[in-house]
């Protein structure tokens, strides 16, 4: 939300664009580092609970986020929000895994990732309510849904049922930090990944950073308009690219344990010249083509790095190995939304950086 009501957050709390873009950086910074903590706790302890505990707290953080009044204050409420968030999407993704054992596994992370992703768009309606109220209005609102939906999920979710053998093989065996550290990074192909999935984050959070400004200020756009405009018509875009790269990589995976990974690049070469186009466009709906095409790449990764990730790394270890791969690529996904705010500051256009992030994804490839 916060990056659609910039105009109306600035008029409230006064800041430069290296500020404003600090926020967000923060806020990546903290859920990257924390973040291979939470996978940790969802590989020892359980993985529900982890999602509830992490859910009630980024909702309360999101409630507090509109009684700040200063930038000090704001700045807080994200590195609380990031340490909050940092600890779902490595139990989530892992409890998916634990479920779907065989050819439903992409899809299945797909379809989730889409709940996450509409949750995205909705983000986009924080400009225009901070526009029709203020902008606190979103965060008190979320805020208290968010709380109220954890309740009810410590009735609701469940880990995977486990056989006596299972239960007494985890009684056995303590999931050590250090040790899931050292497993994991012994494999090549894990710290192949890792290199793939930071430098793959780069456009992702350059668009999801910078794209509603660009849009505003190169299409003349209101600030609601500019926010709706980079996450509603990107995300129906995102939606069909999770079910068809997650279809079709299990489809693929039938035949060749590898299909997973050739899907997922695929996507990759898709996503590369569709971000150049969106951001040389010199027509709106030409540059929103581009953008939603990128999109559609984009999520062919989403779909599959977790499954991907169980390829390449032990079972007890999943989580603890995605949550490694969102530290490195949410510190690659800070610097660049900070760069961004910088370059701005220095009178020199945002689109540097959709520019560079067009050779990284090829470099993927």
């Amino acid at each position: 939300m916060l990056t659609t009501m910039r105009t109306s957050l600035v008029e409230a709390i006064p800041m430069t664009d290296a500020q404003f873009g600090l926020l967000t950086s923060a806020f990546l910074w903290v859920y990257a580092v924390v973040s291979p903590l939470g996978g940790f706790l969802s590989d020892r302890i359980s993985r529900t609970k982890v999602i509830v505990g992490s859910l009630f707290l980024w909702s309360a953080v999101t409630w507090m986020t509109a009684h700040a009044t200063t930038f000090n204050e704001l700045l807080l409420t994200r590195i609380l929000m990031g340490a909050g968030e940092a600890c779902y999407i490595p139990a989530a993704l892992a409890l998916i895994a634990d479920y779907h054992r065989g050819p439903t596994r992409s899809l299945a992370t797909g379809l989730h990732m889409i709940g996450i992703s509409v949750g995205q768009g909705l983000g986009g309606l924080g400009g225009i309510l901070a526009e029709k109220h203020d902008w606190t209005y979103a965060f008190r609102l979320f805020g208290i849904i968010g709380v109220v939906y954890s309740a009810i999920l410590i009735f609701s979710l469940r880990d995977r049922p486990t056989t006596a053998e299972e239960r007494t093989a985890k009684s056995q065996f303590r999931v050590r930090f250090g040790e899931a550290v050292v497993s994991l990074f012994s494999s090549g192909s894990y710290r192949l990944a890792m290199v793939f999935w930071a430098l793959a984050a780069v456009s992702g959070w350059a668009v999801l950073g910078w794209l509603p400004t660009f849009l505003g200020e190169r299409f003349n756009l209101t600030q609601g308009t500019a926010g709706m405009s980079a996450t509603g018509y990107l995300q129906p875009a995102t939606w069909l690219g999770l079910i068809v790269g997650g279809m079709w990589s299990d489809y693929a995976s039938r035949s060749n344990p590898r299909g997973r990974i050739y899907v997922t690049i695929f996507g990759l070469c898709i996503a590369a010249p569709a971000i150049f186009l969106g951001v040389h466009a010199t027509g709106f709906w030409m540059a929103i083509a581009g953008f939603m095409l990128w999109s559609f790449g984009v999520a062919f990764v989403n779909s599959n790095m977790m499954p991907i990730l169980c390829l390449i790394s032990h079972e007890r270890y999943r989580a603890t190995g995605y949550g490694i791969l969102n530290l490195c690529s949410c510190l690659v996904g800070g610097a660049t939304i900070y760069l961004g705010g910088a370059l701005r500051d220095a009178q020199i256009p945002v689109t540097r950086i959709f520019d560079a992030s067009v050779f990284i994804l090829l470099s993927c490839c």
